[in-house]
Order: C-alpha cells, then structure tokens, then sequence
C-alpha cells in the first residue's frame, strides 16, 4: 500500500486484512467523502493484542467475558479501518458504505459526519502514546485514501463530537501525521497548531452510530 498505487476493489484495500463487519449502511446519494475521522480503541480499556475489537465490530463479542462489557452490552458499531498495535491494518467496512463511527457528530457546519467520512481506529487508550508502528501504516493509509476520495481534512473524534468524545487525545501526534503528510494546515482540526511547525518540535448498544 503507497500512496497513488493502493489498489481498491468496490472500497476495499488491497493490503488490509477484511474482517467484514454487518453493521453498515448505504451513504446519502451523492456523498462527498471528503473526512477522516481518526478514533482511539481498546477493549477492555488498556488491554490490547486481543481478538475483542473484531468480536465486537462484528457483533461476535461475549458480554459476559468481562465487566467492562456490560457497559456496551448490545451495541453495534463499526469502523472502516483499524491499526493494532504492531502496524496491522484490518478493514471492516468498504469505504464506499457508510461505517458506525462517528455517531451525533459534525464538522466545520456539517452535520452526521458518517455520511461522508471514514473512520480509522488506532488500537490504544486516550491519552496515553500510540505504538510507533501505528504511525507509518496510518500515513499511508491516510495518503492511499486521498488518492482514491477527495479528502480534504482529516479530524479525530473529539474534534467531530467534542464534549462527547475524547479520543485520539493529547498523546495523538498530529504533528508528526501533519509533517509526514504535507497536506497544509487547513487539513486539519482548526484548534490544531500550525501542521508547518518544525521536525523538531513535532512529538513523535443497538445501533447507536456511537
């Protein structure tokens, strides 16, 4: 996966594993998927390498397995992508579809994000620093769909519902995804510093839609 060359067959990456998720639906008619929206996922919280992520996007997950759990006893959700912990990039929804992500949630004046976003989850916790290797596979990813959908800003989840939501949070190195990727600073969430600062100073329930 680089950049221009991805390959995509019907919104699906070549180089990411499927793991087909039910929980989608079809975007509005004519939607401009424009928007990346960047999450922050673990379960339970501060647990990672295990299989709930994919249980729980594809409805298989065992209430029972753990008290957290209950707290999100029935819920359906679902994301285009995730990246664990080592780099591995899994895919759960096409990217033409539209994902359960973003839930009650607008940017820049436009409401219901998930009609025209997709959105990443990153294994990790907010607040606390993402692997290193999730960097690199979230760069090319972000650079992959910007070849393939008109993207013209990428935001995280409490940017699109803040109040609501806190992920990826302040260990999130925009900074450095900024650098890497050269998109300018208007890409990016407006309470954001300028994406041009210097290298060096850069810090390496039942369909509830979330």
């Amino acid at each position: 996966m680089q950049g221009s060359a991805a390959t995509w067959r019907d919104g699906w990456l070549e180089g990411a594993r499927a793991v087909p998720s039910p929980n989608f639906g079809p975007r509005p008619e004519g939607s401009l998927i424009d928007l990346v929206v960047i999450h922050s996922i673990s379960l339970p919280p501060g647990r990672y390498g295990g299989p709930e992520i994919e249980q729980l996007f594809t409805n298989t997950l065992d209430w029972d397995a753990h008290p957290y759990f209950q707290q999100i006893r029935g819920m359906e959700v679902s994301s285009h992508f995730v990246i664990r912990r080592d780099g591995e990039l899994l895919q759960f929804v096409s990217c033409e579809e539209r994902a359960w992500h973003a839930g009650r949630s607008s940017y820049r004046g436009r409401e219901n994000c998930n009609d025209y976003s997709i959105g990443v989850e990153l294994e990790g916790l907010e607040d606390e620093p993402f692997a290193a290797a999730q960097y690199p596979c979230l760069v090319a990813l972000l650079q992959a769909l910007r070849a393939r959908y008109p993207i013209t800003h990428l935001a995280g989840h409490e940017h699109v519902a803040p109040g609501r939501k806190r992920d990826p949070g302040a260990a999130f190195d925009w900074q450095g995804v900024a650098l890497a990727l050269g998109w300018g600073a208007d890409a990016f969430p407006l309470s954001l510093a300028s994406p041009t600062t210097p290298a060096h100073v850069a810090s390496a329930t039942r369909h509830t839609d979330r």
